[in-house]
């Protein structure tokens, strides 16, 4: 197989989605990489662990992608040995009528993981400057104060998001929030293939929409923006992963090796010692125990 190189899939300088490969088999098969998702999603488990033990970091694992790049599944699949009491997931849909009445970020927050404990945000914040930036009159539901119409969203508008946006996560990560925000990037045709699929497979017609046609239309706006989303908002602290995303096996690899490489240069993360008062009278404790 293929090494993974964190670095090949990180945005660090200015991409063209266009110039970004959808595809990558990592050079081996389909029952290889079955097998090197096990053995890494075990060690992310066991890393998920010392983390709630160690309780000062968070961790905030994002993940955006045109409809069927394949979130759902990926978060199955590579978080599967955590312990459920340590990673919780959102899927944010539609904002409801209690979202519409504060600011856009407001339920991002309340959804925030807490110190010790993973978080998954399936789609994200960054719908607010992707979604609305292709239909801008979504806006308009938010009840902004100066935002009429969609004449009153301007340019200077959506570069004021992202630079709330971009705050919203330096203060995360400046108090103990490690982000990671994955970008699943599929090409047109796969789309299509997985569209097909779901109305070929009685057991997968629930998941299609006619509003996934409707959107699919809209593409090159949705790369556009998917592209000027990340270019602006991929940081040191917060940075964007462009993932391929054709082959779903390989691309839950490349997430789940890109997160246990990060996460393991956190040398200050592990088991937390035991009180020395505690430590000293161990001895004391095993007999007290043996002796009932």
């Amino acid at each position: 197989m293929d090494k993974i190189k964190t670095s090949a899939y990180r945005v660090d300088t200015n991409i063209r989605l266009k110039e970004v490969p959808t595809r990558n088999d990592l050079g081996t098969s389909e029952d290889e990489l079955k097998d090197r998702l096990k053995h890494i999603r075990k060690k992310l488990g066991y890393f998920q662990d010392i983390i709630y033990a160690h309780g000062k970091y968070s961790v905030l694992i994002c993940f955006q992608g045109i409809d069927t790049a394949g979130k759902d599944s990926l978060i199955r699949e590579v978080f599967k040995d955590f312990n459920s009491r340590g990673v919780v997931v959102h899927s944010f849909k539609t904002p409801t009528d209690l979202e519409r009445k504060h600011d856009y970020l407001w339920r991002h927050y309340i959804a925030l993981p807490a110190r010790g404990k993973f978080g998954v945000f399936n789609r994200t914040h960054y719908e607010n400057v992707l979604v609305t930036r292709v239909h801008p009159e979504y806006i308009l539901g938010e009840n902004i104060p100066g935002i009429n119409s969609v004449e009153d969203i301007t340019e200077a508008f959506w570069h004021e998001r992202f630079e709330q946006i971009k705050n919203f996560e330096k203060h995360l990560a400046e108090n103990g929030t490690i982000i990671f925000k994955f970008f699943l990037h599929l090409s047109k045709s796969e789309q299509k293939n997985r569209l097909l699929r779901r109305l070929n497979l009685p057991e997968k017609n629930w998941k299609f929409s006619p509003d996934d046609l409707k959107e699919r239309v809209l593409w090159d706006e949705y790369q556009k923006y998917y592209e000027e989303a990340i270019n602006v908002t991929s940081t040191e602290k917060a940075p964007w992963y462009i993932v391929p995303a054709d082959n779903k096996k390989a691309a839950r690899v490349i997430v789940a090796d890109i997160l246990y490489d990060e996460l393991r240069d956190y040398k200050d993360i592990e088991y937390p010692t035991l009180d020395p008062k505690i430590k000293k009278h161990l001895d004391n404790y095993k007999e007290q125990l043996n002796k009932e």
